[in-house]
């Protein structure tokens, strides 16, 4: 059951100076900059009723309105994404708003749909996102592929870089979840959670989702069968390409 009423835009934050890889929102995958492929993937979305991507830089922002999207100027002081969005957000007349990364440029626009769902269906839930179970072992120790654990009602415990659960007995069956950085958020507590400080997980491990955790709030976590791709670095666009 879902409710439309609601209104649910999705934004997409992009910078130009990444600190890993500058630039990558204009990348270009197949023809297209990263970005389009963001943003056109996130318009198949069904519950989508708008997408917007924001930036600082004004060669994000042209390449976006010549391709035909919607795009917006905001302040370059931001740390995180979630701040970025947070800066459109208080003007948005919208009942739920959806942070889609603007590094992952073959996001699954059924993904956006389950992670919307819960919100729909609970209201109490005030963030959801979502995990994919590792089946690539490389991935457990790589520190851009972020793990999650969650508990027994698929709340999240923890982000982290590093691979957890810490498996001290060596067993076999651990399973591990990659976190898929698209966040739900609704806008009444996305407007809060801006107003606060970076919280010190947050910085340590530059997660922001650690922010919310931190400070007493529960992300729900729904778990996907289809991967996202994530470019984080040159070397990740290259593999990529190389496919």
């Amino acid at each position: 059951m879902t409710n439309k009423k609601l209104n649910i835009v999705g934004i997409i934050p992009a910078r130009y100076a990444s600190t890993r890889f500058p630039g990558k929102a204009l990348a270009i995958i197949n023809g297209k900059p990263m970005i389009q492929h963001v943003y056109e993937n996130a318009l198949k979305s069904k519950l989508l009723d708008k997408v917007i991507v924001a930036t600082d830089d004004k060669r994000i922002y042209n390449t976006v309105i010549d391709f035909g999207g919607n795009a917006e100027m905001t302040l370059s002081k931001h740390k995180s994404g979630t701040d970025r969005i947070g800066e459109i957000a208080k003007w948005l007349k919208c009942g739920i708003i959806v942070n889609i990364q603007g590094d992952e440029p073959f996001i699954d626009p059924g993904n956006i749909d389950i992670a919307i769902k819960p919100l729909l269906t609970d209201n109490k839930i005030n963030v959801s996102t979502l995990c994919y179970r590792i089946k690539d072992k490389n991935e457990i120790n790589n520190p851009n592929a972020v793990k999650v654990v969650f508990d027994k009602n698929n709340y999240a415990l923890y982000f982290s870089r590093y691979p957890i659960p810490y498996n001290r007995e060596s067993l076999r069956k651990i399973s591990y979840y990659k976190h898929i950085g698209l966040y739900v958020y609704r806008r009444e507590y996305l407007l809060k959670l801006i107003k606060l400080k970076q919280s010190k997980a947050e910085i340590a491990e530059q997660l922001e989702q650690l922010r919310i955790l931190e400070n007493g709030e529960k992300i729900k976590v729904i778990e996907t069968k289809i991967d996202s791709v994530s470019i984080d670095t040159e070397e990740d666009l290259i593999n990529l390409k190389a496919k």
